[in-house]
């Protein structure tokens, strides 16, 4: 066990995301102390969650802005907030928050404890596991359960292979996805895990406020995560190392900085063990 563990800090952005905000403060909070977690309120409107504690909360004003635009401005702002605070900590982790960075259980160590171990080169990434709800016999959510007692199936991504540990001044590309004029490292015991799409009802909620449009698209031609974990064989976690050793050395050639799968998709079940992490 490491005894002198490094000083390590976590940040997000969030707007009109209580359910998963309230879960990223709960998780990272215990790995790591609310007193090390700074986040970003976009909306002077945004309530601040009820476990919010000793974390660091600054309230911005929302602009309203294209897709593209609204999140290269959102990496610049937290992008800024990381160099800062690498002023006076070792680490920090950058993150959605739908997205949690988990340690393999088998190393039998906190994810601060195996973060302090390691040896990061700039960044390290976590392999990408998208989490979806299989339709033929997944419920839905019950939202006051752990997540991962509920949800067996992931859809490998090198969408959420993201380098979001850093521990020097290095500059996110949009969403946290690569880390500019950078390489990115595969960690052999880190796992990201993205949750955008653990549940229908949930996803169709969130479209019905954006208009009727959304939610007929929806509806139409469903999710692609969810469509995946529920039409696609579930491979066992074997995988996770070959998706791991893939990703380490393909790259896409319109981004030489992100992880490639050559277009292979597969779905695996998650281990057991990964509800451990109390997700």
């Amino acid at each position: 066990m490491i005894k002198n563990t490094k000083k390590i800090a976590a940040i997000t952005m969030a707007r009109n995301d209580d359910f998963f905000l309230g879960r990223w403060i709960k998780y990272y909070g215990n790995e790591i102390g609310d007193k090390n977690l700074y986040i970003y309120l976009d909306g002077m409107e945004q309530k601040i969650p009820g476990n919010a504690g000793n974390v660091h909360i600054h309230k911005l004003p929302h602009i309203d802005m294209p897709r593209a635009t609204g999140d290269k401005y959102r990496i610049g702002l937290l992008t800024k907030l990381a160099h800062e605070l690498l002023k006076t900590y070792d680490i920090v982790i950058g993150c959605d928050c739908d997205e949690f960075l988990i340690v393999d259980p088998n190393t039998e160590q906190t994810l601060s404890e195996y973060l302090s171990s390691i040896n990061i080169k700039n960044s390290v990434s976590g392999l990408g596991l998208d989490v979806g709800q299989n339709m033929n016999c997944e419920s839905a959510l019950d939202t006051n359960a752990p997540l991962l007692a509920q949800r067996e199936y992931a859809l490998l991504s090198t969408r959420y292979t993201k380098p979001v540990v850093i521990n020097s001044p290095v500059n996110w590309g949009s969403g946290f996805h690569s880390i500019r004029n950078h390489n990115f490292h595969i960690d052999k015991n880190l796992y990201l895990l993205h949750f955008g799409a653990v549940d229908m009802k949930m996803l169709e909620q969130k479209a019905a406020a954006r208009g009727p449009d959304w939610l007929n698209h929806l509806r139409r031609r469903g999710n692609g995560t969810i469509n995946a974990t529920t039409a696609l064989p579930a491979h066992d976690e074997k995988w996770l190392r070959i998706a791991r050793n893939i990703q380490t050395f393909a790259r896409p050639i319109y981004a030489p900085d992100k992880p490639g799968m050559f277009g292979l998709k597969r779905v695996v079940k998650i281990p057991t063990r990964f509800q451990k992490s109390g997700i």
